[in-house]
């Protein structure tokens, strides 16, 4: 059986673009800052595979859509040979199946504890539906909660309806939109040129990413409502892995393995390494427990609307997450 497999990878690889075969690197793009967690994913990724692999495997991370590839057309993309591997926002790639946008859903945890929870439920399925695409999931990338940057303080639920706020994905657009913002979903690389130009006033994003954006230049306020701790996803061409020696892809795994749970030891200290950044940078925060609820009750019908979509899957992930909480 071994023999198999190993002809079945060389077989694959041969099927690869001569670029891809002629050399052992890889090139791995994200749309997000090198200081958010996407980039210090890909950093950390990057160095652990050389190390391990005495610079016969290399990664090429980019940043900020330098590679021209948004969230949602990463997966296509590395499918089509334009990258070998990416990291993309998962309720990005809500198109390409529902499970992606799990961990985007709203309120569903409100802990970095719930996050790595519904993480460990969430990655077969995950896994799943990037292996019916030929592509291998290599690692998931945290985010500290979401809340709203706003360029003036929201101080009652009535202000929500004032926002042509950024969202990041059909759900969250459905939610703000129920409250009375004018939602768009908009891809994070795209989101500058929009406070520029003034055509949206808020943002929905971590402190993570506003940080790396410097969303405090146009929007000094930030309420932190917990929305979603969401997650990123990275993943890798299957024939492009299956391509590398065994000893390669032990080193590929084992990177993965440790880049994820080094992200998650990071996350545990972020979210005040982000405030103290965003405070020292005029960004007024706080928290309206009456704009939390607005929102909750808006948050509800989502997530059914979600389970609809997402089928059968959605109760099997949600009853064990509940088994799963302490």
């Amino acid at each position: 059986m071994r023999r198999v497999r190993l002809l079945a990878g060389a077989f694959l690889l041969l099927l690869l673009p001569a670029h891809l075969r002629a050399q052992a690197v890889w090139d791995m793009p994200t749309e997000y800052p090198r200081s958010a967690m996407p980039g210090l994913g890909l950093t950390t990724f990057a160095g652990h595979v050389a190390e391990a692999s005495a610079g016969k495997l290399q990664i090429k991370p980019s940043f900020d859509a330098s590679a021209g590839i948004r969230s949602a057309d990463m997966l296509a993309a590395i499918v089509e040979g334009k990258v070998q591997a990416g990291d993309a926002f998962a309720s990005a790639l809500e198109a390409e199946d529902p499970i992606f946008a799990l961990t985007s859903l709203p309120f569903l945890v409100t802990s970095n504890a719930d996050a790595r929870r519904l993480a460990d439920v969430a990655r077969p399925y995950l896994a799943t539906a990037l292996q019916k695409r030929g592509l291998r999931l290599l690692y998931l990338t945290p985010w500290p909660a979401s809340g709203i940057w706003s360029k003036t303080s929201l101080k009652a639920p009535s202000d929500l309806a004032d926002l042509s706020i950024r969202t990041y994905d059909k759900t969250s657009s459905q939610v703000f939109a129920s409250v009375g913002a004018k939602a768009m979903s908009i891809s994070f690389a795209d989101t500058m040129p929009k406070l520029s130009d003034g055509s949206i006033n808020a943002v929905l994003s971590s402190g993570d990413g506003g940080a790396g954006r410097k969303l405090w230049e146009f929007l000094p306020y930030f309420s932190e409502i917990t929305y979603s701790l969401p997650m990123s996803v990275a993943s890798v061409n299957q024939a492009a892995y299956d391509g590398l020696s065994p000893d390669l892809r032990a080193v590929v795994d084992a990177a993965g393995r440790r880049t994820e749970a080094e992200l998650w030891a990071t996350l545990s200290s972020r979210l005040e390494d982000n405030y103290q950044r965003m405070r020292e940078n005029g960004v007024t925060i706080d928290t309206n427990p009456a704009i939390i609820r607005a929102l909750q009750t808006e948050a509800a019908a989502a997530q059914r609307a979600w389970c609809t979509k997402a089928g059968p899957v959605c109760h099997q992930i949600l009853d064990e997450f509940r088994v799963a909480k302490p």
